[in-house]
């Protein structure tokens, strides 16, 4: 499930388009060229509500420390974690009796000891070694380059982090790893990472290499420091109380368009009922049908693309998306 979105943004009835030219500027050809607009929309295989409801998967980097939140605050507790959050804030949940939405917040800060994971790259030294064959501490490089451990032969809670590293690496920072590390270093805090070859020690010092030929090697260094750690308390607020109430909550907390048969008529309903399970392009200016059908599914305004929405049509949910392909 996404993170709930929060709005209301539901386009029920028969759309009324009067004067829709002047609510479609941005929409329209400019002096520059014709912008290509391609509207896709897949089906989604559950109901709304099933499709909300969040399940935990089954791996023990992510799935073990979510089911041991779940049963925590199911039960009317609240759970605590120190460096990450165990479920995906405002997830919805189904209780016995009733369903509830997920609510985290930071709670404090703690002085706690941790392991900090950091690589070194030798692409450098391993390109000396090709220049100067003669050079002992080349050779070395090299050699060590082409007996290191391939990172996809490593168990994932330790994988992932030596590949997290190597695009922060590779981005000179400015990546979206960025976020995940401390500084330069990557810090073990899920359960399953305290029991990687990673927390062991079995990796520190060692050589991974991104590919199988020794491509992009690194040394790996595992340090214990005193770092200060966000708290995070995680509740469950209680939101519905029966399977009719909460469908109503997803209906108002993430469909983004409701329609039905009578929502478009004519050339409209035919080419929205034509994209369903595919995509459909045009080039500005757009038939008046197009702009009908974007306008039904809330995208009127929009200047730049957009996905991840939801549509629920003809008892069927669907996600949907507009990319816009401007003139240089």
């Amino acid at each position: 499930m996404s993170p709930t979105r929060r709005r209301l943004l539901r386009a029920a009835a028969p759309i009324t388009l009067t004067g829709l030219a002047g609510c479609m500027t941005d929409i329209t050809p400019d002096s520059e060229g014709a912008a290509e607009y391609t509207l896709s929309i897949d089906t989604v295989n559950a109901t709304p509500v099933e499709h909300a409801l969040y399940e935990p998967n089954d791996d023990a980097l992510f799935g073990d420390p979510a089911r041991t939140a779940l049963s925590d605050i199911i039960s009317g507790n609240t759970h605590k974690t120190y460096g990450f959050t165990p479920l995906p804030d405002d997830s919805y949940l189904a209780g016995e009796k009733a369903y509830f939405q997920v609510d985290t917040a930071v709670s404090g800060r703690r002085e706690m000891d941790r392991q900090l994971v950091r690589i070194e790259s030798l692409d450098n030294a391993v390109g000396e070694s090709s220049d100067d064959a003669g050079s002992e501490d080349s050779g070395d490089a090299g050699e060590d380059s082409n007996s290191a451990t391939h990172v996809d032969t490593l168990a994932r809670p330790s994988g992932r982090v030596i590949k997290i590293l190597h695009s922060h690496s590779v981005s000179g920072g400015a990546g979206m790893s960025a976020d995940l590390l401390e500084d330069d270093a990557y810090v073990l805090r899920r359960p399953a990472e305290h029991e990687s070859a990673l927390a062991s020690g079995d990796l520190d010092g060692e050589i991974v290499s991104m590919t199988e030929d020794g491509g992009f090697p690194y040394r790996v260094s595992v340090t214990t420091e005193s770092i200060r750690e966000p708290e995070y308390t995680t509740r469950a607020i209680r939101i519905a109380d029966n399977d009719a109430e909460f469908r109503e909550v997803v209906f108002a907390a993430e469909i983004d368009a409701d329609l039905n048969d009578e929502s478009l008529s004519g050339g409209a309903g035919d080419l929205l009922d034509r994209t369903l399970g595919r995509e459909h392009t045009e080039s500005t200016p757009l038939s008046t049908n197009f702009e009908r059908v974007v306008a039904a599914l809330g995208l009127a305004g929009v200047n730049e693309s957009v996905n991840g929405r939801l549509l629920w049509y003809d008892k069927s949910l669907y996600r949907y998306g507009l990319y816009i392909d401007h003139p240089n």
